[in-house]
């Protein structure tokens, strides 16, 4: 199964509590609501374990998925790239990492 984790800031410009509404309005419903998504969520950082340091990205997604291909045709739609196009509106330069659990035999 792979997973996407976004890493991201906000955009100087944007508001902690505007992004927050509009995730938990049309972010979290829309994605979760997708044929290819087991799960969807949404982290605000908050500190560093054992450090008083700030973590170097205000936000974590973490989308899981169990299909890659439908995933990839499920965001090409018209109402996901409305929400794309939202998302980038508010987060500053993304990073959007694939992954896959190491599993144990």
């Amino acid at each position: 199964m792979t997973t996407i984790i976004v890493l991201f800031n906000l955009k100087d410009d944007v508001a902690k509590e505007e992004y927050e509404n509009w995730v938990a309005s049309t972010d979290l419903p829309t994605v979760r609501n997708l044929r290819s998504v087991d799960n969807f969520q949404v982290f605000r950082s908050t500190g560093m374990l054992g450090s008083d340091d700030q973590p170097s990205f205000d936000y974590v997604e973490m989308i899981s998925l169990n299909d890659e291909t439908a995933f990839y045709e499920e965001i090409g739609s018209e109402l996901m790239q409305g929400v794309a196009e939202q998302f980038q509106s508010f987060a500053d330069n993304p990073q959007f990492i694939l992954t896959q659990a190491l599993q144990e035999k």
